[in-house]
């Protein structure tokens, strides 16, 4: 049998050859294609152009009031478990897959090349590694990185660690959608739920807020959340931060009658896989049952479902029951998704991991 991660020949069922791929012997899914061209010679030089060519792709996205983006998006990029995030000077990578992993020194020589990056930082840690048969992995490649660093967007300024921030230190999958919301927030009442280190905080504050309750239940996020507001120079004192679940917080705010103009709901993965989307069906709808009880009419509610495991048919089935349920009449205004720097590849539509609907609650 191949090692994990070896180069192998993917043939059909009459030995015709379809595709060259990674072989992965410990996961569910044991081959991940490279190629789709059964010819084609799966080198350093491979990896160097698929890189190359994701990071001309995202040139426009890089500029003076945005230094931050995804410059590989695995699959959609043609680089299966692979990823690859850029926080101005600084390169963080994950390895995901046993191919990626088996071509680990060639993707940073790439990533290296392609950005002139003088930091490479590793994040593989996440949990599919295992599934893998990976142990978890991080730290510096290349050069020294001062934790956070900083990351500039849409003029503001987010400090990151990257060392032990989520996924790659941030969450750079939102960024249109965070300014979709500065956009809407003036002079609104807003509610910022799983707020982390104060992405969509800092968005709305920026955007005219009256006032945020900004909820989140690590300690570490919420303070670097306080030091984002304050670095920017934003009215701190507009902010009610809680250390706290955000579930019974939103039924401690529920029974103490709060309300809100605006309400964020951008909750970790909860259903990584379809096996577990039942479970995570009920948490979504109970969430958003008490978001919609706490929204104002007229206001509005931004809900996010990051989970693999639950297609965007089945999210909005999910909040449509959580309106009925809140005896709440609204009606979706918009669909957010993954900022541009997140392609979704045709073949491969489970790549649209991120869905969002904006809806307003009638008056």
């Amino acid at each position: 049998m191949p090692r994990a991660g070896a180069t192998v020949l993917l043939c059909s069922a009459d030995a015709s050859p379809l595709a060259v791929a990674a072989w992965s012997p410990a996961s569910g899914i044991r081959a991940r294609v490279w190629s789709f061209d059964p010819a084609a010679t799966i080198d350093p030089a491979f990896f160097a152009a698929r890189v190359q060519a994701a990071v001309r792709a995202r040139s426009g996205l890089l500029d003076a009031r945005h230094d931050g983006c995804r410059l590989v998006h695995g699959e959609s990029d043609g680089l299966p478990g692979f990823v690859a995030d850029r926080y101005g000077d600084v390169a963080v990578l994950q390895f995901l897959s046993a191919g990626a992993e088996s071509w680990r020194e060639a993707l940073v020589a790439a990533v290296r090349v392609a950005t002139g990056c003088s930091v490479i930082y590793e994040r593989s840690d996440a949990d599919v590694r295992a599934l893998e048969g990976l142990e978890a992995r991080a730290g510096t490649i290349v050069g020294t990185v001062t934790q956070p660093i900083v990351l500039i967007e849409d003029g503001l300024a987010y400090r990151v660690d990257v060392g032990r921030g989520q996924k790659t230190g941030f969450f750079l999958d939102q960024r249109d959608n965070r300014a979709r919301i500065r956009a809407l927030a003036a002079d609104r009442a807003v509610l910022d739920c799983f707020c982390y280190t104060g992405g969509f905080t800092l968005a709305a504050l920026a955007g005219g807020a009256r006032s945020v309750c900004a909820i989140d239940s690590s300690a570490d996020a919420l303070a670097l959340a306080r030091s984002n507001v304050a670095g920017n120079g934003l009215a701190g004192d507009r902010v009610d931060w809680r250390d706290a679940d955000v579930f019974a917080e939103l039924r401690r705010l529920r029974d103490a009658g709060a309300a809100f103009d605006l309400v964020i709901l951008d909750p970790p993965k909860l259903a990584p896989t379809a096996q577990h989307a039942p479970k995570a069906a009920r948490a979504y709808k109970d969430i958003n049952l008490l978001a919609l009880k706490l929204l104002r009419p007229g206001g509005l509610l931004a809900t996010f479902s990051c989970s693999g495991g639950v297609p965007a048919e089945l999210f909005q089935k999910i909040v449509a029951g959580a309106a009925l349920d809140a005896r709440a009449d609204a009606v979706i205004v918009g669909r957010l998704g993954a900022s541009p720097d997140h392609p979704v590849a045709l073949g491969f539509p489970e790549g649209e991991y991120l869905k969002g609907l904006l809806i307003r609650k009638s008056a």
